[in-house]
């Protein structure tokens, strides 16, 4: 089979997709980008593709090994056997969900993946802002039942590889909502700039990559509202354009928590949700959405703002 990898053909359509959304902005939104925050995320962008160069072998490795302990046997010309395209792409969405699921809730995860969510900025230059650390949070073991399953390693990084592209084009204010039955189904725009807010009412909410029928099964799913402007970023936002703080802010305020804790608590601060704290000090995305709830009520928004109608100016499609 010949090497292909599709985001290396993604790229130029990446480029020109950028540049289109910053004539938009220009004339409909210009707040949705600024300089510095851009090249960042290009610089991420970057980085991210070294070190996936440098430590790609590692996982490839442990795929290969993996290999050959699958249960079923596509045979020798397995990239030919049509129906196992479809089937590994689904399941490979459903390894995403809940690695990315993860990344949320461990804060070992989130120290990498919170790289991701650091702009305050929605726009398609954020998708770049990819992470420098994956590798050493060893989300790679997601996708073993794959590769035990007997899924080929090369048929999981292509159909990944898709996976990626798709999340690409969903980072974008430029688009509202798509048709119902598409939003129904696929993740969009609107379902991914909910995973991207801050508000107390989205945090830790649509986590899907491609298909959000994910979050509603598994009951992490939240429609976004037009009574509720979005705040992007993190809840505790760098306040920062180093770009070697961005990348490793998390781990250090890991390590210094585990450094600092009682004995009995180290774990705590490697495993746990982040915010968590042995004392209390500190509030999760739970603990954030409760006390937001507690003082707000059920968050049904008013007779006047319901959800799904404008209420000011609406977002139009590039």
């Amino acid at each position: 089979m010949p090497d292909f990898s599709p985001t290396q053909y993604a790229v130029p359509l990446f480029v020109i997709a950028v540049l289109a959304e910053m004539v938009w902005s220009r004339l409909r939104r210009p707040e949705a980008y600024e300089p510095m925050d851009t090249l960042i995320s290009l610089l991420f962008g970057l980085g991210s593709t070294i070190a996936g160069a440098l430590f790609g072998g590692f996982a490839l490795f442990i795929f290969i090994e993996a290999y050959e302990y699958r249960l079923f046997d596509f045979g020798q010309e397995w990239w030919t056997v049509w129906w196992a395209w479809p089937l590994a792409f689904v399941l490979d969405d459903l390894k995403y969900y809940w690695v990315h699921r993860a990344g949320h809730r461990i804060r070992w995860m989130w120290a990498s993946h919170v790289n991701h969510h650091s702009s305050q900025h929605y726009n398609l230059s954020t998708a770049l802002r990819q992470t420098w650390t994956g590798a050493f949070t060893f989300g790679l073991l997601f996708a073993l039942p794959l590769v035990l399953i007997g899924f080929h390693p090369a048929m999981i990084a292509i159909v990944g590889g898709f996976n990626l592209i798709y999340q690409f084009w969903i980072h974008t204010e430029a688009i509202g909502r798509m048709p119902r039955w598409f939003e129904a189904v696929m993740n969009t725009p609107s379902h991914h700039r909910v995973h991207h807010a801050t508000n107390p009412r989205y945090l830790d909410r649509n986590y899907a990559g491609v298909f959000i029928v994910w979050d509603k099964l598994f009951g992490t799913f939240e429609v976004e509202r037009d009574d509720e402007k979005l705040r992007y970023g993190i809840v505790k936002q760098l306040g920062s354009f180093n770009l070697l703080y961005a990348v490793f802010h998390e781990w250090i305020g890991m390590l210094g928590d585990i450094w600092r804790a009682p004995w009995r608590h180290k774990l705590s601060y490697l495993l746990r949700e982040p915010g968590w704290s042995h004392d209390g000090s500190r509030e999760t995305s739970d603990t954030i959405r409760a006390r937001w709830l507690e003082r707000t009520g059920d968050g049904e928004p008013r007779p006047d703002k319901a959800p799904g109608k404008p209420i000011a100016e609406p977002r139009q499609a590039a």
